[in-house]
């Protein structure tokens, strides 16, 4: 098994103009076309706090996705708040309310 294959969870917060623009909406279906599990949540600090479960792989492209953002965000700072290796990657990607 390489580590292309090994399971990751990790935790981003996603700050600029993040609300407002679907950047919640846009992160689930990025997610899901990656095969990742995990959450996306709107902060009351205005930033984006989202969590993806998946291959190191996949995770990774994501933050890459966020770090961009959909058309008419405007991304100032992702901050990788956790990352941890682990055994069991949860099944579902959703958008916490």
């Amino acid at each position: 098994m390489s580590i292309a294959d090994d399971y990751i969870r990790v935790c981003i917060r996603v700050t600029g103009r993040v609300q407002g623009v679907g950047f919640r909406f846009w992160t689930m279906k990025h997610a899901r076309r990656l095969g990742l599990a995990g959450t996306v949540s709107n902060m009351a600090d205005y930033s984006v706090e989202a969590v993806f479960y998946g291959t190191v792989v996949a995770v990774e492209e994501m933050i890459r996705l966020c770090n961009k953002g959909p058309e008419g965000a405007c991304v100032t700072g992702l901050t990788v708040l956790s990352r941890e290796s682990i055994a069991i990657c949860p099944e579902e990607f959703r958008i916490q309310h």
